[in-house]
């Protein structure tokens, strides 16, 4: 074994997290080693961004201006042919005042394309980044995490000391159970997915053909997510209780669901799926609704989906990545500098990253719920959660935040007489739009289960577009942290 290296910090996986973590960290002088065990471009799944990400976040690493230049389809919002009402109906991200104008778009995205963009830029904002290279094991002085050990691509063993440890290996990460706490899955999205890709499909109409398209049927949902001109990604999302669907010949599976969906099916006409590449295969995923009990100890944080990850539906999951990799980049650049101690910064890191993932697992539950089949397992899924109290305190848990403070999601009966009241705010929304009033976005953003999901999303936008000319933020936390004007550490609020 080579001798040991010394680093600032260390980042497992190159992921958007990873890489933005390692962007964040490095742009501020710090040294910072990032171990990926594959060679990029490599394939993933998750290629339907949000706004935030792209004017926001990718703003402040400074990849913006190269994923405009990648050509990627321009996404406006999304189509859904959804709830009660059988006509699609459309949600613009230009309903929120704060991304109107240029950017209120994202991208669809190849991610093989769009993570290697980050990871470029990553090593131009001065992070070392070695592909090929596995992490095997953290390495710890007592409480507190000093490195890890990691194979090179030759095979050699190798260490590495630093002050941090930043988990962004993703859902199949295993060192997240060095940090103490455990995995908990959702009983309300216990879910399976199945997916392909397809040359050819049919586009909406514009100014919407660049939408990602979400279409309810009786066994579940589909995602139709246009990556170019020809190519598209279609997945089918089913209840665990029907796992039999997924079963034997998964490229069967897939066409005996798209059977099922009419919408669907039309779009498919014309298409055939891909059978070479990196497209090629039909894949499964699952029980991909969780998060973890603990986000960080003493010289070691999770982000991404090594801490958490909730249903696609709303194209959550690069964003909760990236942001998360905003928050932990701060808490670490504040210790790191000396202005916060790191149980303060790394507080302000969790509390926020499980109020934004609480915030987004509360609207998908007012989502499924539009659906109002008596039959359709969006409906037996909430009666399985409300019929479950040991499961609605656990929920209680997950959106307050376990060291957020917070004292008023206090009892099951509680969230779900909210749950209630946001359900119908949103339906009521929806319907208006679907009755063909699309002039008129002011319901939904009246919706507070809408304009919660979108808020913080907008101050990343906006904070990166204004800098010292953002509005002053307030805590979100009694006692709780701010972000400094240039956005990359935590500053204490002023006091009145």
């Amino acid at each position: 074994m080579s001798s040991t290296e010394t680093y600032d910090v260390v980042v497992v996986g190159g992921g958007p997290g990873g890489s933005t973590l390692a962007a964040l960290v490095a742009k501020q002088g710090h040294s910072v080693l990032l171990l990926e065990k594959e060679f990029f471009p490599r394939y993933q799944i998750g290629e339907s961004l949000l706004p935030s990400t792209i004017h926001g976040i990718c703003r402040l690493t400074g990849a913006t201006d190269e994923l405009l230049k990648a050509g990627f389809p321009v996404k406006r919002g999304g189509t859904f042919r959804w709830g009660a009402n059988p006509e699609p109906w459309t949600f613009s991200f230009s309903v929120s005042p704060r991304m109107a104008g240029p950017t209120s778009t994202a991208f669809q995205v190849e991610r093989s394309r769009f993570d290697k963009i980050l990871l470029d830029n990553a090593r131009r904002c001065g992070a070392e980044v070695r592909e090929g290279c596995a992490v095997t094991e953290v390495l710890e002085e007592g409480e507190r995490v000093t490195g890890v050990r990691w194979t090179d691509d030759g095979g050699a063993q190798r260490e590495v000391s630093a002050r941090f440890v930043v988990d962004s290996s993703g859902s199949k990460s295993r060192l997240n159970q060095r940090i103490g706490g455990h995995r908990e899955y959702s009983e309300f999205f216990r879910n399976l997915a199945l997916f392909g890709y397809f040359e050819n499909g049919k586009r909406l109409p514009e100014p919407n053909r660049n939408n990602i398209l979400c279409v309810a049927f009786d066994s579940g949902w589909f995602w139709y997510i246009p990556l170019s001109d020809t190519l598209t990604s279609v997945g089918a999302v089913v209840r665990r209780d029907l796992a039999e669907k997924v079963q034997g010949d998964p490229e069967k599976a897939l066409q005996a669901l798209i059977d099922e969906c009419p919408m669907i099916s039309d779009y498919l006409v014309p298409a055939r799926r891909v059978t070479d590449g990196q497209y090629g295969e039909v894949r499964v995923r699952k029980d991909y609704s969780y998060h973890h009990t603990s986000f960080w100890r003493p010289g070691m944080v999770l982000v991404g989906d090594a801490a958490c990850f909730v249903d696609p539906v709303f194209s959550s999951g690069v964003h909760l990545a990236t942001y998360s990799a905003l928050l932990a980049a701060r808490s670490i650049n504040s210790t790191l500098a000396g202005t916060v101690d790191e149980e303060a910064a790394m507080n302000e890191f969790e509390a926020r990253y499980r109020r934004e993932y609480g915030v987004f697992y509360e609207f998908l539950m007012s989502f499924y719920d539009m659906h109002q089949a008596e039959g359709s397992y969006f409906w037996e899924a909430k009666k399985v959660t409300r019929n479950s109290r040991s499961e609605m305190e656990s929920f209680v848990d997950l959106v307050g935040g376990v060291s957020s403070g917070e004292s008023a999601l206090t009892s099951g009966d509680e969230i779900e007489q909210r749950l209630h009241t946001q359900n119908r705010e949103f339906a009521s929304a929806v319907e208006t739009i679907a009755d063909g009033d699309t002039d008129n976005w002011a319901p939904l953003l009246g919706s507070s289960v809408v304009r919660e999901a979108m808020t913080e999303s907008s101050k990343v936008q906006m904070h990166a577009a204004l800098g010292e000319d953002a509005e002053e933020e307030t805590p979100l936390f009694d006692g709780g942290l701010i972000p400094s004007a240039d956005g990359m550490t935590w500053v204490r609020a002023a006091a009145d």
